[in-house]
């Protein structure tokens, strides 16, 4: 009973409802009609309008498209019934692909959120902007206002107050933001073909003048002198700021004409490779072609350099040695001794340099010379594989890529963006707070050995906490442009590769094989090779490979055997190629320190003379 009688009721709800919805009399209803919508082209109401105006470089031949924009809007303005002229704002020289450093066009929307304006015109798209997020966005934050403002873009007939006009709004900016990614890439195709032609981009340098029509460099005496004692008194011994205050006293000018000087000013014409008659290209690069953003090209893009170039100011001798004091400041800073070259000279680990992960004074070629001439001496050092000292695997073993077995409770280093990190796996088969990185050049290999934290270039590479072991990554940029330079690695990729840990006694050492790395995807897999799978199947039908991971106990004191320097073994440094660091004054002695100092002497009292004469 109580079942029909909820249904009964369900049906007189749904009999109500449709009484409800077929409506009243029309004729019991009053319309208050919607305005009509605006036709912006048509009306004549007042409206405050402003105009925009850009052009993407500062180039003089651009100078009249600048002024026919401004004159075009002043007179369209003008001629509209209705139309109040409030300002017109107008961007010179820069891009449109993002709204830093406009400072007109900000101005504009501050003013638009003020209430002061109530139409903003343009040229087109592109003139407003080349990015689509910027665009859009701003479009949708003017009409979201109190009193919406609208944007009229007058060569594709936009108003962005039509209810129709974001969908065409939107590709028209993609459209514009696509040009300008397009001339982008052409530029810099441009500008690497002038690059790999030696034909350099030369910007304003203190020391020297631009010949426009000879395009080159012509020395400048007067400030050439001012670039020596940088060099001079920098190398001896002065720092930075003292060299800064020295200069302003002497009334010595930037290339900007400024007497202010700081030391980083100080320190950007030491930097600077040029004043040694050399010239690097590319030392930076822009990854984003819409924020525009430079960053330091560590061999992300290619490189050209070209020595004697054009006539020096200083030799590179003094140039390479004031690169040693920036680099050797670094250290000192961090209270780091300075790095020296050093090579185990026998043994198992023969031919094993120590390096600083950090120190970027020795080049691959300095490695690779040291090693070779090591590995030339003496007793042949005996050849392993992961682990197997016997020049190859044992009989009846075969030598498998690690590549293809589990990575899981594995030692493994992992090398990405100049940073270097070990498994817990790895911490705990050292089982030690601090290692010592040794780089093999020859057989393209890392090894891996307990130290104290005594010794120079000592890692920490974990710390024990709440009873385990907690990697800590660590920064690697000098290990890894000698890695990059050595493997032909890719400097934007991860390397993942797994370690052997080989004993002998009570000593241990962990061997990394380099052409064994992993290269590791962005999304964390591993990059899949065909040759990989193929031969995956071909070690099902054979018999697993092994490793071996002992050493004879006579090895022990082998592993632990400290390096020496290469002065000691009378091992001949190659010389120092372009840029690169030298150690300890290698081509710079004390007597020509003193020389540079007196000539500095002699700089110093010409300008005072120069100053008391008022020329």
């Amino acid at each position: 009973m109580a079942e029909s009688e909820r249904q009964k009721e369900k049906e007189e709800i749904k009999i109500k409802i449709r009484q409800r919805y077929k409506g009243v009399d029309k004729e019991e209803l009053d319309l208050l009609p919607a305005l009509p919508t605006e036709n912006l082209f048509e009306s004549a109401a007042t409206k405050r309008v402003c105009a925009y105006c850009r052009v993407s470089t500062g180039d003089v031949n651009q100078t009249s498209s600048y002024e026919l924009q401004k004159n075009h809007y002043e007179d369209m303005i003008r001629e509209h019934p209705g139309w109040e002229l409030v300002e017109i704002y107008a961007d010179e020289g820069i891009s449109g692909t993002s709204l830093e450093h406009r400072d007109e066009f900000n101005r504009m929307i501050r003013d638009c959120h003020a209430g002061l304006i109530d139409l903003v015109v343009t040229k087109s798209v592109s003139r407003f902007s080349r990015n689509v997020v910027d665009c859009i966005k701003t479009v949708r934050e003017l009409a979201s206002l109190k009193s919406p403002v609208g944007v009229l873009f007058e060569a594709e007939h936009i108003y962005s107050l039509n209810q129709t006009s974001e969908m065409m709004l939107g590709v028209l900016a993609m459209g514009a933001q696509e040009e300008s990614r397009t001339k982008s890439e052409v530029m810099n195709m441009s500008i690497e073909h002038r690059f790999s032609r030696g034909i350099f981009l030369t910007p304003s340098l203190l020391g020297y003048d631009w010949k426009k029509f000879e395009k080159e460099l012509v020395l400048n005496e007067e400030e050439a002198e001012t670039v020596k004692l940088c060099y001079y008194l920098f190398i001896g011994g002065y720092s930075a700021r003292d060299i800064a205050k020295l200069l302003m006293s002497l009334g010595c000018k930037t290339k900007t004409g400024s007497t202010k000087w700081t030391a980083n000013t100080v320190l950007g014409v030491i930097r600077n490779e040029r004043h040694c008659g050399m010239v690097i290209s590319h030392k930076t690069y822009t990854p984003n072609y819409l924020n525009h953003k430079a960053r330091p090209n560590k061999r992300n893009r290619n490189q050209w350099s070209q020595r004697n170039h054009h006539d020096a100011i200083v030799s590179e001798e003094v140039y390479n040695a004031a690169m040693e004091l920036i680099q050797g400041h670094k250290h000192i800073k961090a209270n780091r001794p300075l790095p020296t070259m050093q090579v185990i000279p026998s043994g198992v680990l023969k031919g094993y340099i120590p390096v600083d992960r950090n120190w970027h004074g020795f080049s691959y070629e300095k490695y690779k010379c040291v090693s070779d001439s090591i590995n030339s001496m003496g007793e042949k050092h005996i050849k392993y594989v992961t682990g197997a000292a016997f020049g190859g695997a044992p009989k009846g073993f075969k030598t498998a890529s690690q590549l293809m077995f589990s990575t899981f409770e594995r030692p493994m280093m992992r090398l990405s963006a100049g940073k270097i990190e070990f498994n817990v796996d790895c911490i705990k088969k050292l089982n030690t707070e601090y290692i010592e990185l040794l780089l093999n050049i020859q057989d393209r290999r890392i090894a891996v050995r307990p130290c104290s934290n005594a010794v120079p270039g000592a890692v920490n590479w974990g710390v024990f906490a709440d009873g385990k072991w907690k990697p800590k990554p660590r920064s690697c940029t000098g290990l890894m442009m000698s890695l990059i330079a050595m493997m032909g690695w890719n400097p934007s990729s991860t390397y993942k590769i797994q370690g052997q840990l080989c004993k002998a006694g009570s000593a241990r050492v962990m061997i990394f094989e380099l052409d064994e790395a992993m290269i590791i995807k962005k999304d964390g897999r591993k990059k899949k090779m065909e040759w990989l799978i193929n031969y995956a199947e071909k070690l099902k039908k054979e018999p697993d490979a092994q490793y071996l991971k002992k050493y004879p106990k006579k090895w022990e004191q082998e592993i632990l055997q400290p390096a020496v320097t290469v002065e000691a073994l009378d091992i001949k440094m190659p010389p120092s190629k372009e840029g690169e660091e030298k150690r300890n004054f290698n081509y710079l002695s004390e007597e020509e320190i003193q020389r540079l100092l007196i000539e500095a002497e002699i700089i110093m009292e010409r300008m005072r003379e120069k100053n008391e004469a008022g020329i």
